[in-house]
């Protein structure tokens, strides 16, 4: 029987729709299948999803609830569909009917996506409304996490609440058959945000004027901040080499790589090579950052200068493709607007006094950014995405857990600080918080942390943190915990269980852990960062690690490479020949303090850091002596091993030990020194050094298996974002007959921190209450 004629062979269910389906165009789709189907009922948002009540026969309710969740729009993820029987009411017709804004608020909610291609189509077309609007948007594009401001999700609960729509979008908007039906970010020239250009000493300009002189601004030089979904960019022509410098300065860049915004994928092909696999995220609806390999000078030195990568997306909005049209440069310097470790700036006030040190002027608009959210970087790696900065279009989609866990939040490091939000089978990662350095980004990650609270329906029960006793991150959590328990996670076994997690590992066999970064709070007071350990989510042992080399300063070492070098010459036994480079970038008062701070271990943690250890192959190569930002002398020296990465290596010392290895690189440091004072190239110098750390991590592990029988290595911390040595590591393992576990889903670097404090912590907390 159809719907509206009630009869034997009439049923009707309630059936809930659970997932990433708010905000998707989901209700809409949900109307249409109903009505293909000839069923009767409602479809409504909720806190929880999407609730239908249908009715009908029973061969169109069978095939409904099989398709609700196979033909879901694209931007959908169905996670469940429930589906119990109901009382047969003989209704008629099927209806989209107001949000329920009670009960529990579980549900997804969609992360930003770029402009689909409709979209663009009618932005182009000049028979359109929309042509050239600068705020188009759909059910399938458009800003969501960044408006969202309670849930359900609906245009009330975002920052469009200030905009009415006209009866042109309205009709739009209830129309079934139209693709913005029930697309709440709709808008037109006539209802939606508009343009502004604030320019000191000259009147304001709006719309199109504003557009045009922002265009005109960019290629005479100038530095505008534009506002964008999550925030506001600092753009520059970034072909323009003086305007590049301009901002470097402004903004106190040092030489800390830009990332570019080309008009089209055509413009990035003529600059490098782009494979398919990078070809797809740069198209693709997220539109991230993507890390390509250089090959020659596309752009000026000024832009990435040292880096191995330049740093390219296109346009994910229709301002940005508007703002990059011609007439006008066709690649663009977008960089977040704050001054370097600050949070991005936001609001529009904010940005008038903070950033006018830095800018010319201000593109801008009159639709508010709920929250704050940086664009996302990746790299392709062995043709399989590597996230760097998962934040714009990633955040904030749910990772799902392989075992459950208690409401918990998880909160990170202190650099490339992401903290989580974790109950059941998911945690939710937030967007790229920063530093945790100063009170605004404190207050930052507050502020992220209540509205995560608030979209995930988290309230959590326990605390979690990394061990290192200075951290910010933790004192933050202790002093906001309330009474809460605050559990601390060490660092290392944090980055391998985040590896476990991400590939549905449940702990019930220990991997073998390959934990490379900077810095980690070790166990016995030593900065632990070149480790090898046995690791489920229960703990740990650590079976090897690079020996101890007195790091003097700390802070100082990490800034000034050349210290760290001479560190490891001397803990090495290697003299300080004058015409070493470290030796030479070291003032002769400044040689004599560090000489004597080293024999009296004065101020000087141990540390078995590969990070470190890669600061002083640099410095000793020649590529850095100082180091302006994270990781610049590491990310150099690969580099500079980019050109010779088919030589040999040298060869790190290996001794057993009781209950495992200790890794010495004093050979390699020998040989180091050998080359450099024999004039080897620096390049070739770096290529040697990362053949033999990838050689190292596979005899360790063919040693540890031969011991406990592990076949699995998962690889993880911040020097695993190196594509030259992940890609060695992981060949080198899989010839070697191992499985080989590396980041797909969250950064290796301490971006991916809070994911493995969250499992460490579930499964100790699940242990105590047993």
């Amino acid at each position: 029987m159809t719907a509206g004629h009630p009869g034997l062979d009439r049923e009707r269910r309630r059936v809930a729709v659970r997932g990433l389906v708010q905000g998707v165009g989901f209700r809409p789709f949900v109307h249409t299948l109903a009505g293909e189907l000839g069923l009767a009922g409602t479809v409504t948002n909720t806190g929880e999803g999407v609730l239908v009540e249908v009715e009908g026969s029973p061969d169109a309710l069978a095939a409904f609830c099989r398709r609700v969740a196979g033909d879901a729009p694209p931007l959908a993820q169905v996670h469940s569909v429930e589906h119990a029987p109901l009382a047969v009411t003989g209704a008629t017709g099927f209806r989209i009917v107001p949000s329920r804004p009670d009960g529990p608020r579980t549900t997804l909610i969609p992360p930003d996506t770029a402009v689909c291609a409709d979209c663009l189509a009618e932005l182009a077309d000049p028979a359109d409304r929309r042509h050239r609007h600068p705020f188009i948007s759909c059910t399938d594009c458009g800003p969501r996490h960044t408006i969202v401001t309670g849930l359900p999700y609906d245009r009330a609960n975002t920052t469009m609440a200030g905009f009415p729509m006209c009866p042109d979008c309205a009709r739009e908007y209830t129309d079934p058959a139209n693709r913005r039906f029930h697309a709440q970010p709709v808008a037109c020239h006539a209802c939606g945000p508009r343009l502004a250009l604030t320019v000191p000493g000259r009147p304001d300009l709006d719309g199109e004027q504003a557009l045009a002189e922002a265009r005109r601004l960019l290629a005479d030089g100038a530095i505008l901040a534009v506002k964008g979904i999550g925030g506001y960019h600092l753009a520059c022509d970034a072909r323009d080499a003086a305007a590049v410098a301009l901002l470097r300065r402004r903004k106190r860049r040092g030489d800390k790589p830009f990332a570019v915004m080309a008009r089209d994928l055509a413009t990035v092909e003529r600059l490098l090579p782009v494979d398919p696999v990078e070809r797809e995220l740069l198209t693709g609806p997220v539109k991230p950052i993507v890390l390509l390999r250089r090959t020659g000078l596309p752009v000026p030195e000024g832009v990435a200068p040292g880096s191995p990568d330049l740093g390219v997306m296109l346009p994910y909005t229709p301002l940005h493709h508007l703002l990059l049209a011609a007439p006008g440069p066709d690649l663009l310097v977008m960089t977040s607007a704050n001054l370097s470790g600050e949070p991005i700036v936001t609001e529009d006030r904010e940005a008038l006094e903070r950033l006018a040190p830095l800018v010319d002027g201000w593109l801008t608009h009159d639709r508010p950014i709920h929250v704050p959210c940086e664009d996302s970087v990746v790299r392709v790696v062995d043709g399989e995405q590597l996230p760097l900065r998962r934040s714009r279009g990633y955040a904030p989609l749910p990772v799902p857990l392989p075992v459950p866990v208690r409401p918990a939040l998880a909160v990170g490091g202190d650099l490339k600080n992401t903290f989580a939000l974790a109950r059941d089978g998911y945690a939710w990662l937030s967007g790229h918080i920063g530093d945790m350095d100063d009170l605004a980004t404190l207050r930052a990650f507050d502020r992220a942390v209540e509205q995560l609270g608030t979209v995930s329906g988290v309230r959590p029960e326990l605390l979690v943190a990394d061990r290192h006793p200075g951290y910010r991150s933790l004192r933050h959590a202790e002093r906001t915990a309330a009474g809460r328990p605050v559990h601390r996670v060490q660092h290392h076994h944090a980055h391998i269980a985040a590896v476990m997690a991400e590939h549905g590992l449940d702990g019930g066999h220990p991997v073998l852990g390959v934990a490379f970064d900077g810095t980690g709070y070790g166990e016995d007071g030593a900065i632990w960062g070149g480790e090898v350990l046995l690791a489920d989510y229960d703990g740990f042992r650590r079976l090897a690690h690079l020996g101890y080399v007195p790091l003097p300063g700390g802070d100082a070492a990490v800034e000034r490479p050349y210290r760290t070098a001479l560190a490891h010459l001397r803990a090495a036994g290697l003299s300080w020949l004058p015409r070493l480079p470290p030796v030479r970038a070291c003032a002769a008062e400044e040689l004599a303090l560090l000489e004597r701070q080293l024999e009296r271990r004065l101020n000087c943690v141990p540390t078995s850091s590969m990070g470190r250890l890669f600061d002083a192959v640099s410095a000793l190569a020649g590529v850095c002596q100082r180091a302006g930002y994270e990781a610049q002398a590491a990310i150099e020296l690969e580099a500079a091993a980019c050109a010779f990465v088919r030589t040999g290596g040298y060869a790190f010392g290996l001794s057993a030990r009781a209950g495992g290895w200790t890794a010495d690189p004093s050979p390699v440091l020998a040989a180091v020194v050998a080359d450099v004072t024999a004039g080897a190239p620096a390049g070739l110098v770096a290529a040697r050094f990362h053949h033999a750390v990838a050689e190292l991590v596979r005899r360790i592990c063919a040693a540890v298996r031969e011991r406990h029988g592990t076949t699995t290595v998962a690889l993880s911390g911040g020097v695993f974002a190196n594509a030259l040595l992940s890609s060695a590591c992981a060949s080198g393992l899989r010839e070697d007959g191992f499985t080989v576990l590396r980041h797909r889903r969250v950064p290796p670097n301490d971006g991916g921190l809070a994911l493995g404090q969250l499992m460490v912590a579930a499964r100790s907390s699940a242990t105590r209450e047993e």
